[in-house]
């Protein structure tokens, strides 16, 4: 088992402990141990369906006497009616299981499907749409999995895979270029290094000390602009702050090369579906 299942499977145990704990004592009140059910799960809405993995993990781990057939793949577009997947086995189990299966796969298609749109919204550009750090507390590995099946990038997964010196870095360390002195004095590693800028000065004093990449932070249109020109393609450039669906193609069209969206994760709408039990 590598990493990536290990975590997700710890998330599974701490999901299941969380709303089963020692028992559902509504479904062993009323179905028999050797009852055997059939769910058949639906979109109730058009979207982009994500989290299968996760569920197939979870029975694969779990549950192993479930049977699971799935009706399309991770990442897929899905229409209103169509049918994502198909569970039989022990009653019990598909029962006490159903609104975790649910809330996995309605949060990631959520998320899946928000990035999708987003990230149609810019097609023929060349920015790319990313992540951010604004995530469910202890989700977050699923999350960013959504926001790459919908077709987005995820930017850093924590604070330990880059460096990321913003704002209050920088008055912390009396100034931006003795923030990214101090950060290349402990970057053994060789992690890459971004720095937020708010205004154009900020923005030549980052490409004097020639970081990795720059974060425009809250930039009106036209001052993007100008830092696009004045970078003049030496360094990458981020766009952040107050992105939404109505303005991120006029974002996307200033010039900068990644545009990252908080609302991504920080306010999912789930994608509307359906569980439906049927005795076998």
């Amino acid at each position: 088992m590598d990493e990536f299942e290990n975590r997700v499977s710890r998330l599974i145990a701490l999901a299941l402990e969380e709303d089963i704990g020692d028992g559902d004592i509504t479904t062993n009140a009323v179905i028999s141990t050797g009852d055997l059910l059939t769910g058949r799960v639906f979109a109730k809405q058009d979207g982009r369906i994500a989290g299968l993995k996760i569920v197939d993990m979870l029975y694969a781990q779990f549950f192993k006497d479930i049977s699971i057939v799935f009706k399309c793949k991770d990442g897929e577009r899905v229409k209103n009616g169509q049918k994502i997947l198909e569970i039989s086995g022990p009653g019990r189990v598909l029962l006490s299981t159903e609104r975790l299966v649910l809330n996995i796969l309605q949060r990631m298609s959520g998320i899946a499907t928000k990035t999708n749109t987003f990230v149609e919204k810019i097609t023929g550009t060349k920015a790319v749409i990313l992540d951010t750090r604004k995530t469910a507390p202890g989700l977050r590995l699923l999350d960013k999995m959504a926001v790459r099946l919908g077709g987005g990038t995820n930017h850093r997964m924590g604070l330990f895979d880059s460096y990321l010196i913003k704002e209050n870095h920088i008055e912390g360390a009396g100034g931006l270029a003795e923030a990214v002195r101090r950060v290349r004095a402990s970057n053994a590693a060789g992690r890459s290094v971004e720095v937020e800028v708010r205004t154009i000065p900020e923005l030549q004093e980052a490409l004097a000390v020639q970081v990795d990449m720059i974060l425009l932070d809250n930039m009106s249109r036209e001052t993007m602009k100008k830092a696009v020109e004045l970078t003049a393609g030496r360094v990458p450039l981020e766009a952040s702050g107050n992105v939404t669906l109505e303005n991120v193609r006029e974002v996307a069209e200033t010039g900068v090369d990644f545009i990252s969206v908080g609302a991504l994760t920080h306010s999912v709408q789930a994608l509307d579906l359906s569980l439906i039990i049927e005795r076998t």
